[in-house]
């Protein structure tokens, strides 16, 4: 299997989450607007076609990988799925016993939380390893500029949805903390980095 370079990698991430956004800006008004309920959901599940796209990037990228790169994300993985699996379940009995509020919006944390435990269990297990985040200094920015950019785009989405007024409270709430926490995340990664970087001189 050929494997994708550091820079393809991020390059078509980029290119797919610029895809997520100009879909979410076009085509989520339109799909809450949809007369029927199929036009509804078909124009709702256009957002998630990208996103997909990701998640098989990421397969492609792990099965390309040598055993020691399979064993590190794999393990990430399982630790990611850990801690979403354990916030899903504690959030649900919270909400089912009518000790929180919360709607199907929340599911949109779902891919964030994953992802952003993905990133910082894989660093650790890499790190432990004897590596860093990343094999060079590329990779190692790359990680912290591909957060970055998610966080901007979802910025851009919350502040396109605000300003036409077609977003309610509560999902420009979740927009504006997915991007938040992505920009925490991708400052983390970057000092963990710049810290690694500095260990080696």
């Amino acid at each position: 299997m050929k494997r994708l370079s550091p820079r393809q990698y991020q390059r078509q991430v980029a290119i797919t989450m610029t895809l997520y956004v100009a879909a979410m800006l076009l085509v989520w008004p339109i799909a809450k607007a949809a007369p029927g309920l199929w036009e509804k959901a078909a124009l709702t599940l256009v957002p998630a076609l990208p996103m997909l796209y990701v998640i098989g990037l990421m397969a492609w990228k792990i099965a390309a990988s040598d055993e020691l790169e399979q064993r590190t994300h794999l393990i990430a993985l399982g630790a990611a799925t850990a801690i979403t699996a354990s916030l899903g379940l504690v959030g649900g009995l919270l909400a089912t016993s009518g000790a929180i509020r919360l709607d199907g919006t929340v599911l949109l944390w779902v891919f964030p939380v994953i992802m952003i435990s993905y990133a910082i269990t894989h660093g650790l297990v890499t790190r432990r390893y004897g590596g860093g985040f990343g094999c060079d200094e590329a990779r190692g920015r790359g990680r912290s500029r591909s957060l970055l950019l998610a966080a901007a785009l979802l910025g851009l989405t919350a502040l396109v949805g605000w300003w036409r007024g077609r977003m309610d409270d509560f999902s420009l709430g979740t927009l504006i903390g997915m991007a938040a926490t992505f920009t925490v995340g991708s400052a983390w990664l970057a000092w963990r980095h710049r810290r690694r970087l500095q260990g080696e001189d």
